[in-house]
């Protein structure tokens, strides 16, 4: 069980997984890990991954919304937020039905996590950044309660549809 935390840039969707959840607290810093990127139709889609696919399990949209970039340079300038990724920290509002807020995701130095092949991928933090909380409240989503911002249905709702769609990463959404 995990949360992926994903930002459409450039015509993709920009991913890392989240295994806590992200946070409304300012003092809680969140491991992200990069995945790949993902194809913009998968933003809206819940369903069922099969079991040995990439990401295999049962999906839903917990969040959505848009972010606001507000990275700047040492000048005050503001950076484009593919830069701001690129360069490893990267300032952002989340206009989200559940998050809102400034948020950040920095590199983290000096630990990596190692993945399925031998690689290793570095690490990141999501935290909120400021003052105030989500409008969930604070602290991170329940995994046992969490529901789809789309739907309303758990994660348990959508497995148990016998029709519910099969995400096929080489044909796009089912």
């Amino acid at each position: 069980m995990h949360f992926d935390f994903r930002l459409e840039v450039d015509g993709v969707l920009k991913s890392w997984s989240v295994p806590k959840g992200p946070s409304t607290d300012p003092r809680d810093k969140r491991l992200a890990i990069p995945t790949e990127d993902h194809p913009l139709e998968y933003r809206h889609f819940e369903g069922v991954i099969p079991e040995g696919e990439y990401g295999g399990g049962t999906v839903i949209v917990w969040d959505h919304g848009t972010y606001r970039p507000t990275s700047h340079d040492k000048r005050n300038r503001p950076v484009p937020f593919d830069e701001a990724l690129e360069n490893g920290h990267a300032t952002f509002d989340l206009h989200g039905e559940k998050l809102r807020g400034r948020f950040a995701l920095t590199r983290f130095h000096g630990r990596e996590e190692k993945s399925g092949s031998s690689a290793r991928k570095p690490t990141w933090l999501l935290v909120r950044t400021g003052s105030g909380r989500g409008k969930s409240g604070g602290g991170s989503p329940d995994p046992r309660r969490a529901r789809s911002a789309r739907t309303g249905r758990t994660l348990r709702q959508v497995a148990e549809v016998p029709d519910s769609p099969t995400w096929d990463p080489n044909a796009g959404e089912q």
